[in-house]
């Protein structure tokens, strides 16, 4: 992502900065979501595989970036544990 765009983007429910998912994160999500256990804050799979992620100042969700498009909408945040399935 151009970092330019990233200092202007922000979570939209707190407000907070976000900064790049590393590829190792987004590798760890896309297994959980090929295995079927990754939600995300509406309580729904997430089906589709992430080409990257954006994650919140404080670590408490990452908001998929899919065909290179951040999603910035609170319901489909993916809480960052989900990135440790059991």
């Amino acid at each position: 992502m151009d970092p330019d765009l990233l200092k202007m983007v922000l979570c939209p429910e707190t407000r907070m900065p976000l900064r790049e998912a590393d590829a190792a994160l987004v590798a760890r999500l896309n297994e959980g979501i090929a295995g079927g256990r990754v939600k995300n804050r509406a309580g729904r799979l997430v089906e589709t595989p992430l080409d990257g992620g954006l994650i919140r100042e404080d670590g408490a969700v990452v908001y998929p970036v899919i065909d290179g498009i951040p999603v910035l909408l609170i319901d489909e945040a993916i809480p960052l544990e989900a990135a440790h399935p059991a």
